[in-house]
């Protein structure tokens, strides 16, 4: 959904993960225990969905300031870009100039389904769907709360013509 929006306004796209990635070369599990959790305790894996997500959402927190830079230094050059990722929070939408959408897709069967077609392997994806299922109720919850539109991710046929409407309905100053 991402790279379509970012081709429908000819601006770059910019994934969440792509940041988070950068912040980890550049720091040490000393200097940002939270963004090398996984490296440093891999027994994290097997726990519970609901404590996986709670981590995850924790994670999204210590990056704010990352992503906070980055929006506010594109908001004051007026140089659009898409930022997309499930690190990004809804409340992000505050800044003035910032659109902001969450696509919503609470079927845990639906999400590993779409795990297992990216990414086909002997893996199992039911974990991690039940996880990214509960990132999405929060985040869900957090868009509400923020005035920051929620679209259902299906049907898929449609979803960039209903995001690109509830984005023009959300322009914020």
């Amino acid at each position: 959904m991402a790279i379509a929006l970012a081709a429908l306004h000819g601006v770059p796209l910019v994934p969440a993960d792509d940041v988070v990635t950068g912040l980890r070369a550049m720091t040490t599990t000393q200097q940002q225990p939270e963004l090398h959790y996984w490296d440093a305790h891999p027994e994290a894996g097997e726990w519970p969905p609901a404590r996986i997500a709670q981590l995850h959402l924790s994670v999204a927190e210590v990056l704010r300031p990352a992503f906070e830079a980055i929006v506010r230094e594109h908001a004051e050059n007026l140089d659009p870009v898409t930022l997309e990722g499930d690190y990004l929070l809804p409340d992000f939408a505050q800044h003035p100039g910032v659109r902001a959408v969450v696509l919503a897709e609470p079927d845990t069967a639906r999400l590993v389904a779409n795990y297992a077609a990216r990414e086909p392997g002997p893996g199992e994806q039911r974990l991690r769907a039940e996880v990214s299922r509960l990132v999405g109720a929060e985040l869900t919850r957090r868009a509400s709360a923020a005035d920051v539109p929620v679209v259902a991710a299906v049907p898929w046929r449609d979803a960039a013509d209903r995001v690109a409407a509830a984005l023009a309905m959300a322009t914020r100053p």
